[in-house]
């Protein structure tokens, strides 16, 4: 059977089984039963519960739970060795992560309200021959439905019947300017296209129209893309995927190194349960207990930044993600530009320089616009003329020639002293056909052929400038005449647009220093798409590549895929399908996708990119629901601001992994040390937990905090495939920055121990004075070396010094919480029990502090012989 839109009025009845009268009573109550409500059903959602679970559940969570469970496993059979404690911590650390990050998701949740509904509540139907006001809910094919000025429609419908309706589309297309509605049957394939379907969800902006609904719920165009975005997959973040390759390296390493501390610690004799004992000893030393909060945090204190910035992160990996972005997919309404009408040239006879009075007449009188206490709203376009005529208030009209597809203008009639004003707007082509006339200033002058040309090439040079041209006319008539549109008098031509944002063109230019290439991807006409391309300087080469949505649907994916290659794209014409598509093509070629938009249209391409950002005040609520970030600005600037910060954010993972993993060394050193040369374990499990979960928490944290530098938006984005955690960084924490602390932790334990008469092979107490007091000196040892080692991971090249000191305060009060931290650990009594530490000689601290300025100076050493090797070549971030 052929599509709706192909047939005349009386067959689209007659498919449906339906009548001017509408649906009885009895067959309505039918087809709600078979067809269900008129409603997109809700996204299938996760529950909180489950969403609450997943937090505990993931991969380096379980690491965690296994690294509790062997603690406690430890604990059993050898009770009193001060695993329980370490159990319960690492559990306080599962909980406490596990319920912020739900706590930060939920929040973001709630502060966009979730998905509202955009179908209209109620509607006026005919059911029976009566008309009826009911729920749109109510709604089955075969209703008839009368819609009006201002209404949204309620489901797909067909026109019957129209007095001049005229609908936005925006919602589904992205297209600003109003469509006129018409009741004849077309050939269009596309319903997107077809004139004479309204189609839920869009906007009646003037008119009226009866109308018989054909599809509805999740039937409908609207239904369709709804569902779309719900099937979608979430992509993994290229966060998420290094921290969980993260999690595995640090797993099988701490495995490994546990199952070789065990063999060896068989090998030489040592009892079973104190060999497995130490085993889990040196697991727990290299499980990084403090990655997965401050790596929380981190994004956390990251999305602050952003909100400040008015960019509101939904998912917390979004924050990252967009900083590795490579090309940013944007709409063109509503993003690129205002989603509002404005003129910007104007065209009338030679040698007039000001708006002449008869065209700013027919601009702010021929119109359908209403009034609420003054305040005009209706069709962009017509309150962009309004507006350019000065705003002339409501006045009493004679007659109406309304706007309808076939003759592409409307006219207006004003009763002025005592004759009749006929004041016409249209399309160009349409209403110059029915001029004889054009004003000058002198008075009427005939239009010849040569100026007919003349307006011709006017005109599309307004239109190849993005410009929607719009003519204007006029005619009087005596008092008794009957007004017609012939042999009027033209006034000129005005040319409007949808003005780009006014920081847009300076947000493009710093995507290009950042090597990131912005496409626009619109439902818009391809000639105005290029023409703001230019404007905006997102196009700047005489030959971009221009794709229609059309060519798009019929390329094969490599075909689209290397279409895509171009340095300058632009993708017009394109539906939500086609969007998506150009996403995912992109996504094949490795780039990392950012998909900026606002309407129903662009949801499923803003699920399926690698982070969406949807518009928060211009954004209908189905674009937000999809997006990983909304702008509470609209300003694509904003943009570029959260890429900024996003960079920093992977820069500032890799400085407190660097930071982190050092301390892992001189954790695990001292195992090694106690299994092959039969000393005293100069650190113990606690005091382990004492520097991974309390004294290099906070420092950590600041330097996630730390903020972007200046030249962060003048490098270009790292690749797809580049690591968090990289050989050049394990190699910086474990072999050089963690030796130099073992060192230095070791050599403090041999001078407690030395200098209070300890022997080569004499076995210790736990509790005894100078045991306690040595592991005291090697835990302090490392705490020291982790303040020097705060500054140096600021940065991995860069001196020190040269970094701005106080542009990180955090980092000011880590490093006084860390000091803190480590002199209650020493002197408290309370948490001298806890921890087995002992008071220090205060002797001693001028050693330490020795110590971690031997740390500070052999890697400020290090970082300039590698500027010298890096001279005149970019330093990696």
């Amino acid at each position: 059977m052929a599509h709706i839109a192909h047939l005349p009025p009386d067959q689209a009845l007659t498919s449906l089984r339906s009548s001017l009268q509408g649906l009885s009573s009895a067959e309505a109550a039918r087809r709600r039963v078979e067809f269900g409500p008129n409603r997109v059903e809700a996204a299938r959602r996760v529950s909180p519960w489950l969403s609450f679970l997943r937090e505990f559940t993931h991969f380096f969570a379980l690491i965690l739970w296994l690294a509790a469970g062997l603690a406690l496993m430890a604990d059993y059979y050898q009770p009193g060795s001060g695993m329980r404690p370490l159990a319960f911590a690492i559990l306080g650390v599962i909980a406490v992560n596990g319920v912020f990050s739900f706590w930060q998701s939920w929040r973001a949740e709630r502060a966009l309200a979730a998905l509202r509904e955009l179908l209209p509540q109620r509607v006026r139907r005919l059911r029976d021959g009566v008309e009826q006001t009911v729920k749109a809910a109510e709604l089955v094919p075969g209703d008839i439905v009368m819609l009006g000025e201002g209404d949204k429609v309620p489901a797909d419908c067909r026109i019957l019947a129209t007095d001049g309706i005229r609908i936005n589309l925006a919602t589904l297309t992205g297209e600003a300017q109003a469509r006129s509605g018409l009741v004849e049957a077309v050939a269009e394939p596309d319903p997107l296209a077809a004139r004479n379907l309204l189609l839920a969800g869009t906007l009646v902006v003037s008119g009226n129209a009866t109308a018989l609904v054909f599809a509805t719920g999740m039937r409908t165009e609207f239904g369709r893309i709804a569902h779309l975005t719900q099937t979608a997959g979430e992509p993994e973040s290229p966060l998420q995927r290094e921290i969980r390759r993260v999690s595995r390296i640090v797993a099988v390493l701490a495995a490994a190194l546990g199952v070789v501390f065990f063999v060896i610690g068989r090998a030489i004799g040592l009892p079973f349960w104190d060999t497995f004992m130490f085993a889990i000893g040196v697991i727990v030393a290299n499980v990084p207990e403090g990655l997965l909060p401050t790596v929380t945090l981190s994004l956390a204190m990251a999305t602050q930044r952003m909100a400040r910035r008015n960019a509101l992160v939904r998912h917390l990996p979004a924050v990252e993600a967009l900083g590795s972005t490579t090309v940013i997919c944007s709409d063109k309404t509503g993003t690129l530009t205002e989603n509002r009408m404005s003129v910007r040239r104007w065209h009338v006879a030679p040698g007039v320089n000001a708006v002449p009075e008869a065209l700013r007449a027919i601009a702010g009188l021929c119109h359908d616009l209403r009034f609420t206490a003054g305040d005009a709203s209706g069709d962009p376009m017509e309150l962009a003329l309004w507006q350019f005529a000065g705003k002339p208030p409501a006045s009493l009209r004679c007659g109406e020639l309304p706007f309808d597809a076939d003759r592409r203008r409307m006219s207006v009639m004003h009763a002025v002293d005592d004759a009749v004003h006929l004041r016409c707007k249209g399309a160009p082509e349409s209403v110059i056909a029915c001029c004889s006339t054009r004003w000058t200033p002198q008075g009427e002058a005939p239009l010849n052929h040569a100026e007919r040309v003349e307006l011709t090439r006017v005109q599309e040079a307004m239109a190849a400038d993005g410009l929607r041209v719009i003519a204007c006319a006029e005619r009087r008539f005596a008092p008794g005449t009957a007004a017609h549109e012939g042999g009027l008098c033209l006034v000129g031509l005005i040319g409007l647009e949808d003005p780009p944002r006014a920081d847009v063109a300076e947000a493009v230019s710093r995507c290009h220093i950042a090597g990131i290439r912005v496409i626009m991807v619109t439902g818009d006409h391809p000639s105005t798409a290029l023409a703001i391309g230019r404007e905006i300087g997102l196009v700047r080469g005489a030959t971009p590549v221009v794709l229609r949505g059309e060519s798009i649907r019929r390329m094969t994916p490599a075909q689209l895929q290397l279409a895509l290659d171009a340095p300058e794209v632009i993708c017009a014409r394109v539906s939500a399908e086609q969007k998506m598509l150009v996403v995912q093509a992109l996504q094949r070629k490795g780039e990392i996708v950012a998909v900026t938009g606002d309407g129903v249209n662009d949801a499923p391409a803003l699920k399926t990119a690698d982070i969406g950002i949807a518009m928060g005040r211009s954004g209908t609520d189905v674009a937000k629901e999809a997006a990983d970030l909304v702008l509470l600005d609209d300003h694509f600037g904003s943009i570029v601001n959260a890429v900024e910060e996003g960079r920093a954010v992977f820069a500032n993972i890799r400085k407190f992994l660097t930071y982190i993993l050092t301390s892992n060394i001189p954790e695990v050193v001292p195992y090694l040390a106690f299994v092959l040369l039969r000393i005293p374990l100069p650190l113990t499990v606690i005091q382990i937990l004492a520097v991974d979960l309390g004294t290099d928490l906070l420092p950590a944290l600041a330097l996630g905090a730390e903020p972007p530098r200046d030249d962060v938006m003048h490098q270009a984005p790292r690749r797809r495939g580049e690591r968090l955690l990289n050989w050049p960084l394990l190699l910086r924490a474990y072999l050089w920055l963690g030796l130099i602390q073992a060192a230095l932790a070791m050599t403090a334990f041999f001078v407690v121990l030395q200098h209070d008469g300890w022997r080569w092979g004499e076995v210790l107490s736990p509790q005894d004075p100078t045991y306690l007091a040595a592991t005291t000196a090697c835990l302090a040892a490392i705490v020291c070396a982790q303040v020097a080692n705060l500054f140096v991971c600021r940065d991995p090249l860069e001196a020190s010094w040269r970094l701005p000191l106080w542009s990180n305060r955090l980092l000011w009060v880590g490093l006084g919480c860390e000091l803190l931290l480590l002199a209650l650990i020493v002197y408290a009594p309370a948490l001298q029990s806890l921890f087995g530490t002992a008071a220090l000689p205060l002797g001693l601290w001028p050693w330490l502090a020795l110590g971690a300025a031997l740390l500070f100076a052999l890697e400020e050493s290090r970082k300039a012989w590698m500027r010298h090797r890096q001279r005149g070549r970019p330093s990696p971030r």
